[in-house]
């Protein structure tokens, strides 16, 4: 085999985008967090297993949609606003194009272009419509046009990774499991994993992610048991 340049032997980077793994990420987790402490809540309120397997999966059901259409509508939102600003910046190049040119030019020298350079290449790409178009956009509003995520992949991921995270906690349940301790230690497990395998794609250790994740699971779910029980006893008391 004979050497290739450094940046040929490099791994593809990971996606950064936005596109699906965002969502993805943030729907599994927001899934194992909501659950657990909605089990730890409604079980700390003396609740029977039949009512928190009723509670489980109407929260599973409800969130998982509500992620998928709030991911839709936010993702195609940001696509419409760029869209909006590219249509605009292409109108001022049609208008203007010298000044154009030179407002890029600008922006290169400004991060240590020789200005004569910059010109050329300003001047050069000004005769390119679309490629200047896509200069522009990049400079000025730091995203490519012709990559915006796409909002059917966001809307989907989160739903589906809401859905497998929000049913972590139930197993022990829906296998005919009583203890409610019990699932809560499932969905720590879960808590744990779903930590450590974000901490791959950022490099990080991965029992370091793995423990954030479960702590601030185990905090959310304390704040909803705590819930739970008091309004538990003030029943019980009534």
């Amino acid at each position: 085999m004979t050497d290739t340049p450094a940046a040929l032997r490099e791994a593809h980077h990971a996606d950064v985008s936005g596109g699906w793994l965002r969502p993805a990420v943030f729907g599994a987790m927001d899934g194992l967090v909501t659950n657990i402490a909605l089990i730890a809540g409604v079980g700390g309120g003396g609740v029977s297993p039949r009512s928190i397997v009723l509670t489980g999966t109407a929260g599973l059901v409800a969130g998982a949609i509500s992620m998928g259409l709030g991911e839709y509508t936010s993702v195609r939102s940001a696509n419409e606003q760029v869209a909006a600003e590219v249509a605009k910046e292409r109108r001022e190049l049609e208008r203007h194009p010298e000044a154009e040119a030179r407002e890029l030019a600008e922006a290169w020298v400004a991060r240590g272009l020789p200005r004569d350079l910059a010109m050329q290449v300003a001047e050069a790409v000004r005769h390119n419509p679309e490629e200047a178009l896509r200069m522009h956009v990049r400079e000025e509003l730091g995203v490519d046009p012709d990559e915006q995520p796409s909002p059917w992949a966001a809307a989907i991921s989160s739903f589906l990774f809401f859905s497998v995270g929000a049913l972590v906690p139930l197993l022990p349940y829906l296998f005919g499991a009583t203890n409610l301790w019990l699932a809560l230690a499932v969905g720590g497990v879960g808590l744990f994993a779903a930590g450590a395998i974000v901490a791959r794609f950022t490099n990080r250790p991965w029992w370091t992610g793995g423990l954030r994740q479960l702590l601030l699971g185990a905090a959310a779910a304390a704040a909803t048991y705590l819930v739970g029980a008091l309004i538990g006893i003030q029943g019980g008391l009534g």
